[in-house]
C-alpha cells in the first residue's frame, strides 16, 4: 500500500487540498459560510439534481444495450470477433468534447436524423443519454465480458442438468459470479457521467448543466474560486457516499470462482436465438458505435471544395491555424502516444500493486484505501488540473516545466481503472493455491509469478489497455498543464474546435479521425501479437 498512498497523497490529494483551501480561505481565515450559501442556492441544487438524475439514467440505458455485448463477446467466437473489440473500445478514447460535436453533427440541427426524417434531439436529454452510452459501452462489455469469458460454463450447465431452467440457472449460477464485475462497471459508469463535461458543454446547452460544467464555469469563467471549491466538496462528498456503498454491497457478494481459460469457453453460436442475440449486438454497435464515427470520419473530408484532403493537409502547419499552435497540429500524435505509454506504466504499477494489497489484507483502513483510489474519477477535472498549476510549483515538487507531469495526471485516472478490472479476478483466485506454492518451496514472489500472474494475465491486459485508453483520451486537466509546444490531441481538438471558422472545425475532425485511427489499430495490433488468447486487447 506504500507506494499507491504515496502517488495519491502527492499528486491528488495535495494539489486538491491546495486549490480547496485557496478558494475557502480568506486572510487565513476559514469561509464555512460560503458552503450553506452555495448549497441552498437553487440553481446549484437544480444542477446537482440533473447531475445525479442524469448520471443513474446513462448508467441504466449503458447497462441494458452493453450487457449482451459482454455476452456475446466472452462466449460466442464469429468472424470479426477482433475487429468488433477494438471497434467498441475506440469511442471510449475520443475526447468527450468530440463525442458531443459527433452526435451534434448526428442529431442535431443539419445532422443526419434532421435531414432524413426531420427529427433534432439536440435540445432534448437523450442525445446527452445516448453520447454517454456511445463512451460508456466498452467500459461495461470489457470489464463484465472479461470475467464472464473465464468462468467455467460447466457450472451452468451442471444446474440445468439438475433440472433448472435456462434463466434460473444463469440467475442463480452466472449473475452472483458476475455481480462484482457488473457492480465495478457500473460504479466507473456512473463517476464518469456524474462528472460528464464535454458532452453536456456541447449537447446540453443552457438548460442541462452538471457539477462539472458549472466547477468549469465558475473558475475559468467568473473566477469564484470560492463556489467553484463548495462544488468541489460537494462532489467528493458524494462520490464517497456512493463508494460506501459500493463497497459493502460487492463485498458481501464476492466469494472464489472456478475460472478457466477463455479460450475454451467461446464457441459459434447455436439455434435461432443465438444468431439473433448476436444479429441484434451487431445493429446496435452499428447504430450506436459505427454511425457517429462515421460522421467524424464525413466531416473531416468534407472541404471547402469539396471532399478532399484539404483539412489534413493543413494539419502539417502551424501556421494554417491563425496562432492557434507553436508547433504543427500534426505533432500531438506522436505526444500522445508518448505520454500515454508513460501514464500506463505508471498505472499499471500502482494500480497493480494497489490490488494486491486490496486481495490480501482486510478492516476499514483498507476499505477506506479502496474508495480513495476511486476518488479520481469522481473529482472535478478542472479542480485536479489548477491544483497542479499551484502546487506543484516549488522544489522539489517543482512540475511545472517537466513532461512528466502529463502522465501524471493521466495514470490518476487510469489507475482506478486498473484496480477495479484487476480487483474481481484477483479476489476470485482461490488461496489454498498460494498456499501449495508456499508449501512445495515457493517463495513469495515466485508463487504470485506462477500461480496468480498466469490467472490474472487477462485482467491485466485489459487494465493496460484501459489505462492506455483513459490516457489517450483525458483532456480536462490536461488542458491546463501540456504545454503549448506538447500538445496531446484532445488538447489540440478542442484548441481548433474553440476557434471560429469551417478550416478549424474541419481540422478538429481530421485529429479526431486520426485519434480513432490510432486507437483501432493498437487495438488490433494487440489482437494479433498476443499468443495465449486471454487478454481481452
Amino acid at each position: 500500500m506504500a507506494l499507491p498512498l504515496a502517488f495519491f497523497g502527492v499528486f491528488f490529494a495535495y494539489p486538491v487540498a491546495s486549490i480547496v483551501g485557496r478558494g475557502l480561505k480568506d486572510d487565513g481565515q476559514w469561509q464555512f459560510a460560503r458552503v450553506g450559501e452555495v448549497i441552498t442556492d437553487p440553481r446549484i441544487g437544480h444542477v446537482l439534481w440533473f447531475t445525479t438524475w442524469q448520471a443513474a439514467a446513462s448508467t441504466g440505458l449503458t447497462l441494458l444495450l452493453a450487457l449482451p455485448g459482454a455476452y456475446v463477446l466472452a462466449r460466442f467466437d464469429f468472424p470479426g470477433k477482433r475487429l468488433l473489440r477494438a471497434v467498441v473500445t475506440v469511442p471510449f478514447v475520443l475526447p468527450t468534447v468530440v463525442v458531443g460535436s459527433a452526435f451534434l453533427a448526428l442529431l442535431g440541427h443539419g445532422g443526419l436524423l434532421d435531414e432524413l426524417w426531420g427529427v433534432r434531439l439536440d435540445t432534448t436529454v437523450w442525445a446527452i443519454l445516448l453520447a454517454h452510452v456511445f463512451f460508456n459501452y466498452a467500459v461495461v462489455v470489457r470489464t463484465v465480458g472479461g470475467l464472464w469469458a473465464q468462468l467455467d460454463p460447466r457450472q451452468e450447465e451442471a444446474a440445468r442438468v439438475l433440472g433448472a431452467g435456462r434463466f434460473a440457472a444463469w440467475r442463480r449460477v452466472t449473475l452472483p459470479a458476475l455481480v462484482p464485475a457488473i457492480a465495478a462497471a457500473a460504479l466507473m459508469v456512473f463517476l464518469f457521467t456524474f462528472t460528464s463535461f464535454g458532452v453536456i458543454q456541447i449537447l446540453g446547452g443552457p438548460r442541462y448543466a452538471t457539477l462539472e460544467v458549472e466547477i468549469y464555469q465558475q473558475t475559468a469563467q467568473l473566477l469564484d474560486l470560492p463556489t467553484a471549491a463548495v462544488l468541489t466538496l460537494v462532489q467528493f462528498a458524494a462520490v464517497a457516499a456512493l463508494l460506501g456503498v459500493h463497497a459493502r454491497t460487492v463485498r458481501r457478494r464476492e466469494a472464489t470462482l472456478h475460472l478457466v481459460d477463455a479460450a475454451g469457453t467461446a464457441r459459434r453460436p447455436r439455434g435461432a436465438a443465438e444468431w439473433t442475440l448476436l444479429g441484434s449486438v451487431l445493429a446496435v454497435v452499428a447504430l450506436l458505435v459505427v454511425v457517429p464515427l462515421l460522421v467524424l470520419v464525413l466531416r473531416s473530408f468534407d472541404g471547402p471544395d469539396g471532399y478532399g484532403l484539404t483539412y489534413y493537409r493543413a494539419l502539417a502547419s502551424a501556421g494554417e491555424n491563425g496562432g492557434t499552435f507553436v508547433v504543427a497540429p500534426l505533432e500531438a500524435i506522436g505526444n500522445s502516444l508518448a505520454y500515454g505509454l508513460a501514464a500506463t506504466t505508471i498505472a499499471v504499477v500502482v494500480g497493480g500493486l494497489a490490488a494486491a494489497a486490496l486481495t490480501r489484507r482486510e478492516g476499514r483502513l483498507v476499505r477506506g484505501f479502496d474508495a480513495l483510489l476511486m476518488l479520481p474519477l469522481g473529482t472535478s477535472a478542472v479542480t485536479v488540473g489548477f491544483g497542479f498549476l499551484i502546487s506543484l510549483d516549488e522544489p522539489p515538487l517543482d512540475l511545472r516545466t517537466s513532461w512528466i507531469l502529463v502522465p501524471l495526471a493521466q495514470a490518476l485516472v487510469g489507475v482506478p481503472f486498473v484496480v477495479r478490472t484487476m480487483l474481481p479476478v484477483l479476489r476470485a483466485v482461490d488461496a489454498r493455491l498460494r498456499e501449495a506454492a508456499a508449501v512445495l518451496g515457493a517463495s513469495p514472489l515466485r508463487a504470485w509469478r506462477e500461480v496468480d500472474l498466469p490467472l490474472v494475465g487477462r485482467a491485466l491486459a485489459v487494465a493496460a489497455g484501459f489505462a492506455f485508453a483513459v490516457s489517450l483520451g483525458e483532456f480536462g486537466a490536461t488542458v491546463f498543464i501540456a504545454r503549448p509546444d506538447s500538445p496531446t490531441l484532445p488538447v489540440a481538438v478542442a484548441r481548433l474546435l474553440g476557434r471560429p471558422g469551417e478550416m478549424n472545425y474541419g481540422q478538429a475532425m481530421a485529429l479526431s479521425t486520426i485519434l480513432m485511427l490510432v486507437c483501432a489499430v493498437a487495438l488490433l495490433v494487440l489482437e494479433r501479437v498476443r499468443t495465449d488468447r486471454t487478454g481481452e486487447f
